[in-house]
């Protein structure tokens, strides 16, 4: 299975999950990490993220944020931001990420996380301003765009990623061969290439090292989820 950030938000989400994304998965390996961009609509007159919380907390209640529905990364990318930040803005979750941007670029909402793949073409037109990349790092491909920490929110850096995961009790001579043909992929310079031009960075880390990030991200999300109190539909 192709694992993603929102497995470790799931169990916090939904109280009767049928599997257990820690005891009934064997991690392989993480293949690539993400950043988001903290992007806002030219409505808003921000352009920095010190000037977004500032202009937030002018108007507590009066700004909303978009994502592709409730428990999704770009949901709890948003609450991480407010729970760091103290400003007061309004989810708006809607049924996908597709409509989620379509909504924002129509200016129904005012601000949102995106990946930079899907987004940075709006950036260049004009039609979104990006803020900030979400990284633990500045993107090679906007050196010139601040981490989010680096724009004054100590502690915040999130994203996504994506990794495979086997049934619990597969052979680790099955979890051996596929990690090996995994990593020995990424580091095919075509695959780099590919994974670039879209600002993926490729990883993969070992079954032990995904596994203690599965569970470190699984606690991690739970923390925001009962902070926010978000809920699913």
């Amino acid at each position: 299975m192709m694992g993603s950030i929102s497995h470790t938000v799931l169990p916090s989400m939904h109280k009767k999950l049928p599997y257990d994304i820690v005891k009934d998965f064997a991690p392989v390996s993480q293949l690539v990490t993400f950043p988001f961009l903290l992007l806002v609509h030219p409505s808003l007159p921000a352009k920095s993220v010190t000037e977004l919380i500032a202009f937030a907390k002018a108007k507590p209640g009066q700004i909303n944020y978009a994502s592709g529905g409730n428990g999704s990364t770009a949901h709890m990318a948003a609450e991480l931001f407010k729970s760091l930040t103290g400003i007061n803005v309004v989810h708006v979750p809607y049924k996908g990420t597709a409509p989620a941007l379509i909504g924002f670029l129509a200016g129904e909402t005012g601000l949102a996380f995106y990946s930079a793949s899907a987004t940075m073409a709006h950036v260049k037109a004009g039609r979104l301003r990006a803020l900030a990349t979400t990284g633990a790092k500045r993107s090679p491909s906007l050196p010139d765009l601040p981490t989010v920490v680096e724009a004054g929110v100590p502690g915040f850096e999130t994203g996504s990623w994506a990794g495979v995961l086997a049934p619990i009790g597969t052979p680790k001579a099955i979890i051996a061969k596929l990690h090996g043909e995994l990593t020995r992929i990424l580091q095919l310079p075509e695959a780099k290439e590919r994974l670039a031009a879209i600002d993926f960075e490729p990883v993969g880390n070992t079954p032990e090292e995904f596994g203690a990030l599965i569970r470190k991200e699984v606690a991690r999300w739970a923390k925001v989820v009962k902070e926010s109190g978000a809920k699913l539909d």
